[in-house]
């Protein structure tokens, strides 16, 4: 199992790679890392490249996160059927360091929140509804996307708690300490990459929807 574990972070990072904003804007022959925040993430790409780039952005971040999980569940289901959750974990696991520390881009990259959202349809949908609420409340409310963003992150490891201790995650008892250890991780990461977020939230500094400041 450890060399699965391996296998399935490498192959989610691999996956993560697939920077979709640095690679659009570079199909557009520019740089995303030097317009707006410099953020290669779907909010500086919208606001700095336009609505339909910030759509595809958000989608190719984010299916990176389910293609890798889908894969690591099509190649190990058959011979781990009892660990195969927690090596999905570890698959988006893998796709979100990979977004979030590119190593084609010196290891500067993304803060991982579309791509975790990906993670999370493939590999917990039943929270994506919730997780939905909350960042579209948010946005609407208190017009932070930073906020929406923590909150995924959030809502994301207590249901997939909720969720494993019910059984609806479908994953063995002895198996679910792990996962949550490995959700954990992706959510911890979203939290640290949005550290700056925080403290301007905590000073009430913290830039609304669609100001300079990219959230994502």
């Amino acid at each position: 199992m450890t060399t699965a574990r391996l296998i399935a972070i490498f192959i989610g990072y691999l996956f993560g790679l697939f920077t979709t904003g640095y690679f659009y804007a570079k199909h557009m022959h520019v740089d995303i890392r030097s317009m707006g925040s410099g953020n290669i993430g779907t909010t500086n790409t919208f606001r700095t490249l336009g609505k339909k780039a910030g759509v595809i952005v958000f989608l190719g971040d984010g299916f990176k996160g389910v293609f890798a999980v889908l894969l690591v569940w099509l190649i190990f289901r058959g011979n781990y059927p009892q660990e195969i959750k927690i090596l999905e974990a570890y698959a988006g696991l893998g796709a979100v360091l990979g977004h979030n520390f590119p190593v084609h881009l010196k290891f500067k990259g993304g803060k991982g929140i579309a791509t975790t959202a990906g993670m999370m349809l493939a590999f917990c949908p039943w929270a994506v509804p919730v997780c939905l609420v909350l960042f579209t409340l948010s946005i609407f409310v208190k017009r932070y996307v930073s906020v929406g963003s923590l909150l995924v992150c959030l809502g994301f490891f207590i249901q997939t708690v909720i969720f494993g201790r019910n059984g609806v995650l479908g994953a063995p008892p002895q198996t679910l300490t792990e996962i949550y250890v490995v959700v954990g991780i992706v959510c911890a990461l979203g939290l640290i990459r949005h550290q700056s977020n925080i403290k301007r939230l905590l000073s009430g500094t913290e830039n609304k929807v669609f100001a300079q400041e990219d959230e994502k």
